[in-house]
């Protein structure tokens, strides 16, 4: 097997899904399906049964999955001490951003990238439960964190920003339990913070009247007075004359919403991420953020 091999199985794992993996990779299923079989002639095994519901590995595809992860680590790791081992700062950083995050960090990148040409970036857009863990398990050099996580390593604050209520004109925050809400997918930390907010507040739950899948989806919503919203206070900033009244705690503290930068501390011994991180501690990541918004 080759590089090519091991992202195959690793996909393929991750999807169950020959039509979605051969679509991500740039294969004819055609293509994907003879070259599965030619690795599985090749160990002498089967390594999927395909059925109604999907491809099904075996125990011995399960393994050979296995293979793959820590080849392709590894493969990671050369490319990383190589790229260390070179004078100037090179090689690719691997990022992990929320979708709020990735809006807004094209800047940093274009200015990173004109004081060291010679670097590229892997960016990857999840929820920040996700990116947590690509941190914690080496996938990524560096995650931009939404909310408050229990971390070892290295971190740094990047943002702060109130949980606030917006709504198209004043309303008393004794009558929202009548008024219809509007909710948005959001990250499981983020939905604990309006949870706990609004369970502190009212005995009765909220009359959601809309749901959506975005932020600026809901902004939208808000703005055509459909409703009200509970929203961190950087994704409604500048709205125009939307009426927004940040939100406190039981013991009447602000709420307020953290943005870290996540690392382990061994990758920090790899010029570039150091570099990167030094970087970031010179520049003034939250008043970049707010111009923008």
């Amino acid at each position: 097997m080759d590089k090519r091999d091991w992202q195959i199985l690793q996909k393929l794992y991750k999807e169950k899904n020959i039509t979605k993996v051969a679509e991500s990779l740039f294969m004819s299923q055609p293509a994907l399906t003879k070259r599965i079989q030619q690795i599985e002639a090749e160990y002498k095994v089967t390594i999927v049964h395909r059925s109604k519901k999907g491809i099904q590995f075996t125990p011995q595809g399960e393994y050979l999955v296995n293979y793959a992860d820590e080849m392709i680590k590894r493969d990671i790791e050369v490319q990383d001490h190589l790229a260390n081992m070179d004078d100037e700062i090179s090689g690719t950083l691997r990022l992990g951003v929320s979708s709020f995050i990735t809006r807004k960090i094209p800047p940093v990148l274009k200015e990173f990238k004109s004081r060291h040409p010679k670097v590229n970036f892997s960016l990857t857009s999840k929820w920040s439960s996700q990116i947590f863990n690509q941190v914690y398990n080496h996938e990524i050099h560096i995650g931009f964190v939404r909310g408050d996580y229990k971390w070892i390593g290295g971190k740094r604050l990047l943002l702060e920003e109130n949980l606030s209520l917006v709504a198209h004109s004043k309303v008393d925050l004794e009558d929202l339990p009548t008024l219809p809400r509007i909710d948005y997918i959001c990250d499981v930390k983020l939905q604990d913070m309006i949870d706990t907010w609004w369970s502190e507040n009212f005995s009765v739950p909220p009359k959601v009247g809309i749901k959506v899948d975005k932020t600026d989806t809901c902004r939208e919503m808000v703005a055509h007075d459909l409703g009200y919203a509970i929203m961190p206070s950087l994704v409604i900033k500048n709205t125009g004359n939307l009426y927004q009244l940040p939100l406190n705690d039981k013991d009447n503290n602000p709420i307020t919403r953290h943005t870290w930068m996540f690392y382990n501390q061994d990758d920090y011994n790899l010029k570039l991420v150091k570099t990167f991180i030094e970087f970031m501690d010179e520049i003034n990541f939250q008043d970049m953020i707010s111009k923008q918004v």
